[in-house]
């Protein structure tokens, strides 16, 4: 499978930054987003962030940004990387739509974290051409991409999504599908028990970081870490770590959906578990 056009679909945080790293390997990127004026705020992300890189030795910014075509509906393409809203209704909805305007041979990834593949593919008449492909943020920093298998994925498109995962520069790692995949599963628990910890008083949030940052050699600490993620987002896949595997180890802790409800999301809303100018 060659993919040389590649249709983003979601252009937040994620999906500016997947449609940066795609268009800086020379491939044409056509970015979309139903939300108005998100697609223009993607752009200006990635125009940052490339100007960034650039100070380092990066890519011109103007070439990369030629490759990004900004769109109104979803377009024809070799590959669509779905990074849209945590929200599985959400994603099949999307799924669905991209099964009737993609060409028949095109392969549609998510870059969901936690919302089973194997459910996205199964709303399609392609299953067999629906995988996984989740980066992680700062995307165009992190080398990591887990490649997800659903139940219906050939070996040809999951071994194609390697191999352009490697083309990008990204170091992937293969996962059968189940809940959080491995990523999630391991991560939302450490950041939930912090939260537990912050919670009934056991430190501060700054110390609960440090301790992370200069006792295990974390670049973050689970508290930072939310915050960049996003306490909605944090919640929202550990409410699908809790309903699929069924373990109670799973659910959010109180402290995260009150903060959620009070609409400290983290960093996009300017605070969270810190404050953000």
């Amino acid at each position: 499978m060659i993919f040389e056009r590649v249709l983003v679909a979601g252009a937040g945080q994620m999906g500016a930054g997947i449609a940066q790293v795609v268009a800086a390997s020379g491939r044409s990127v056509s970015l979309y987003d139903a939300v108005p004026g998100a697609v223009e705020r993607g752009l200006a992300t990635v125009e940052k962030s490339l100007a960034r890189l650039h100070e380092k030795g990066g890519p011109a910014p103007d070439d990369v940004l030629a490759r990004i075509a900004p769109v109104a509906e979803l377009v024809e393409a070799d590959l669509l990387v779905e990074a849209i809203v945590e929200h599985a209704e959400a994603k099949k909805e999307l799924f669905r739509a991209a099964d009737a305007a993609l060409p028949k041979r095109a392969v549609l990834a998510s870059n969901t974290s936690s919302i089973p593949i194997t459910e996205l593919a199964a709303v399609t008449t392609r299953p067999e051409q629906v995988v996984g492909m989740h980066f992680f943020n700062p995307v165009p920093m992190l080398a990591l991409v887990e490649v997800i298998r659903a139940e219906q994925t050939s070996e040809e498109t999951a071994t194609s999504i390697v191999a352009l995962a490697r083309e990008l520069g990204k170091t992937p790692a293969e996962a059968n599908d189940f809940p959080g995949f491995v990523s999630n599963r391991i991560l939302m628990p450490f950041i939930n028990e912090a939260a537990y910890a912050l919670m009934e008083g056991v430190a501060d949030a700054d110390a609960i970081d440090t301790v992370a940052k200069l006792g295990f050699a974390h670049p973050m600490g689970p508290l930072a870490l939310a915050d960049l993620i996003g306490l909605d987002t944090c919640v929202a896949i550990m409410d699908v770590l809790h309903e699929g595997l069924g373990s109670p180890k799973y659910a959010p802790c109180p402290l995260l959906r009150r903060y959620v409800a009070a609409g400290r999301l983290g960093r996009k809303s300017g605070r969270g578990f810190y404050e953000y100018a």
